[in-house]
């Protein structure tokens, strides 16, 4: 891995951290080649202080380390991706992340319709929609159709459209979400255990 760090006067290269796992943008710090070494033998990401002028490892004062998992250059050379296991939050404030958002897993279109199935149960008295009535009808009538949609991939694996495959696909992961919420679960949850399996 080649880093240009004689790029900028300084020496200094800006190091984006993320987490390993939510892929949450953390915080922004800056490293220069001894910081960049020091982080590489101990595994916990060591930052150029320009404020205080000296090496600083995240979490020397509160215990809230970034354990380093990857790191990869740009294509110019001249900035860091920085993958890393945060122990505890990462912003001085207390916050999760320095943009004072919560890290958490992020399953970008999924999970805003997983927002709207959220809507559609809290508010299923008023909401005469297909969710809402689905909630109505209760958990076996959500199980059924479950149930319903995965025969129907099945039948569809066999063939060879492509087209229907995929849209029926898309039928039973939407009712899968819709019965996770029924029993009072998210993907989050299902992602935990998936996690766990591969320890």
């Amino acid at each position: 891995m080649t880093i240009n760090f004689n790029k900028y006067e300084n020496g200094l290269v800006p190091a984006i951290i993320q987490d390993y796992s939510t892929r949450a943008v953390l915080m922004l710090g800056y490293m220069n080649q001894e910081a960049f070494n020091k982080t590489q033998e101990t595994k916990r990401v060591t930052f150029f202080s320009r404020s205080k002028n000296r090496l600083w490892t995240k979490g020397e004062s509160s215990g809230n380390f970034l354990e380093l998992q990857d790191i990869q250059v740009d294509c110019d050379q001249d900035a860091l991706l920085i993958s890393v296991k945060p122990e505890g939050p990462t912003c001085h404030t207390g916050s999760d992340t320095c943009w004072n958002e919560n890290n958490v897993s992020n399953f970008g279109f999924l999970s805003e319709l997983e927002r709207v199935i959220t809507d559609r149960k809290t508010n299923q008295e008023e909401d005469t929609s297909y969710v809402a009535s689905l909630f109505k009808g209760g958990i076996n009538k959500i199980a059924q159709k479950v149930g319903e949609e995965a025969i129907e991939v099945v039948i569809e694996a066999k063939d060879e459209n492509d087209s229907l495959f995929l849209n029926e696909s898309a039928d039973l992961l939407f009712h899968y979400l819709i019965l996770l919420q029924a029993k009072g679960f998210r993907l989050k949850d299902v992602e935990t255990i998936l996690k766990a399996r591969q320890k």
